[in-house]
């Protein structure tokens, strides 16, 4: 007998249940903020509705399902099974942040504050989750394949992410590296669980630099950190669509030095396109999406490769 599908409901804790971490009691943070001339009003306001949110989610979940939550802190360390249906009760963030974990189930997002996210990935309404989880398992629903970027070392280490991966100092203080864009092989794309396959990297240009990072972001990361790069560059590179196989990248505040140099500070990479980085700090970090605490670690030798990923974020329109 198979198993019946399961819910997974991700949030996140609210700014309200932060401040009474903070300061012990709902008083105690009226006190503090009113002090700094700001009201706990607005906070619990925005708590209440989030919470509203949730239990009508929850509770349109079919009786026949089973069902689990998973707030944002504890996401690298749930498990997905492959029957699950990922409902995402928050921001439009939050989507991103379960991506990483993911392979290929479906994704339903529903926005708890409508007006005050952008909604591009929280799409839906809390009062629409009855008929939405249901339908996120017929083939007659329209899912949306949003395309995603991954990291992968030389000892095969591996993440992905949805919007984009930076690569730099934990700290965001000076990285140094050696980059080169290698196109595909001829004839075939990269693979990516072999990180010392042939890739003609002799023939790619490598610039040593020295930078606060590099970005490689997708289409629907283009809305966001990524646009702020291009916007900074004038805005002539093509950004990718969401469901564009194209990546884009950007080196931040590039140095130039006698030993560094500037010239490849942005780029696109097609599918099976790679943006190589050889380690020349002591410790680099990789991680997708904000998730700074689920990182890559990179020590000076090692290299990364980053490109478009195999796999893709399925999200219901």
């Amino acid at each position: 007998m198979s198993l019946a599908p399961r819910a997974v409901l991700v949030h996140r804790t609210t700014e309200y249940e932060e401040l009474l971490v903070r300061h012990g009691t709902h008083g105690h943070a009226e006190f503090f903020l009113r002090g700094h001339g700001q009201s706990l009003t607005e906070v619990f306001e925005r708590h209440r509705r989030t919470k509203r949110a949730l239990a009508e989610v929850a509770a349109a979940v079919p009786l026949t399902w089973r069902r689990a939550r998973v707030e944002r802190a504890d996401l690298d360390r749930f498990l997905f099974a492959p029957e699950d249906v990922v409902v995402v009760v928050g921001q439009d963030g939050l989507v991103a942040n379960a991506a990483k974990y993911l392979a290929a189930q479906p994704v339903v997002g529903f926005d708890t504050e409508p007006g005050r996210n952008p909604g591009v990935l929280v799409r839906h309404r809390a009062a629409q989750a009855a008929a939405l989880i249901p339908a996120a398992l017929s083939p007659r629903t329209a899912v949306e394949e949003l395309t995603m970027v991954e990291a992968v070392t030389d000892d095969a280490q591996r993440l992905v992410a949805l919007n984009e991966v930076y690569v730099g100092q934990p700290g965001h203080q000076t990285a140094r590296y050696a980059l080169a864009a290698q196109p595909a092989p001829a004839g075939r794309p990269h693979n990516r669980t072999d990180p010392h396959q042939p890739d003609g990297a002799d023939e790619c240009p490598v610039e040593h630099q020295a930078s606060s990072g590099v970005v490689v972001g997708t289409g629907t990361g283009a809305t966001g950190w990524l646009r702020s790069l291009w916007q900074e560059r004038g805005g002539t590179l093509p950004l990718p669509r969401p469901d564009d196989r194209r990546l884009a990248w950007f080196v931040r505040e590039a140095w130039a030095s006698p030993a560094t140099g500037t010239s490849r500070v942005e780029g696109v990479l097609a599918a099976g396109d790679r943006l190589r980085l050889t380690v020349e700090s002591d410790r680099l970090v990789a991680f997708g999406d904000g998730m700074e605490t689920d990182a890559l670690q990179l020590s000076r030798g090692q290299t990364v490769r980053l490109g478009v990923s195999d796999t893709s974020l399925r999200l219901l329109g």
